[in-house]
């Protein structure tokens, strides 16, 4: 895994596997030691919520490059509340603005053996313009929600962000009310 470029100096929030702050580390350092972070994660749905925004991550990501995902979403920084780096990530990442309420849906801890974050998830209703951060996605349209899970029952043509995979299987196999409102 890369982690000698500038996004790798980022500075991040690590936390501790019970979900509580405990220090600060530089992106890349995180990732390649394996250290709790915090990430966030925004589903953005059409306004009638009969479809989500699917996209592809661009393929110089520090991790997880060229995969699919239907989370916009990336790592809390130093100080920052998890609503607001997912507000912040889904202005920088598809141009939704940061005024636009975000419904919290759940948290979760993921955990590959590789990869440790608390990820904090978060939906948005939105029918507005989209605008691609090109450093970060390369490919994005709409789908039902029929289109995704066929997507994510093919790997092999749509491989998707690992963490992101979860966090959407589990938002589709929750009871109406209970994750989505």
């Amino acid at each position: 895994m890369q982690v000698d470029t500038p996004a790798g100096d980022e500075q991040v929030a690590v936390y501790d596997a019970a979900g509580s702050v405990v220090g600060v580390a530089p992106r890349g350092v995180v990732y390649r030691d394996g250290l709790w972070h915090g990430t966030t994660g925004v589903l953005v749905r059409s306004g009638d919520g009969e479809r989500v925004y699917l996209h592809r991550r661009a393929p110089d990501k520090l991790i997880f490059p060229s995969m699919y995902d239907c989370w916009a979403g990336g790592v809390i920084g130093p100080g920052e509340s998890p609503r607001t780096a997912a507000a912040r990530e889904l202005a920088e990442e598809l141009g939704v603005p940061e005024t636009v309420p975000l419904q919290p849906v759940e948290q979760f801890a993921y955990d590959d053996g590789v990869l440790r974050c608390h990820m904090f998830t978060y939906e948005v209703r939105w029918d507005g313009p989209l605008h691609h951060q090109p450093e970060e996605v390369v490919w994005g349209a709409w789908v039902t929600l029929d289109e995704l899970r066929s997507r994510l029952a093919d790997p092999r043509s749509w491989p998707f962000v690992p963490d992101g995979r979860v966090g959407i299987e589990r938002w589709l196999a929750a009871p109406h009310g209970d994750l989505r409102g």
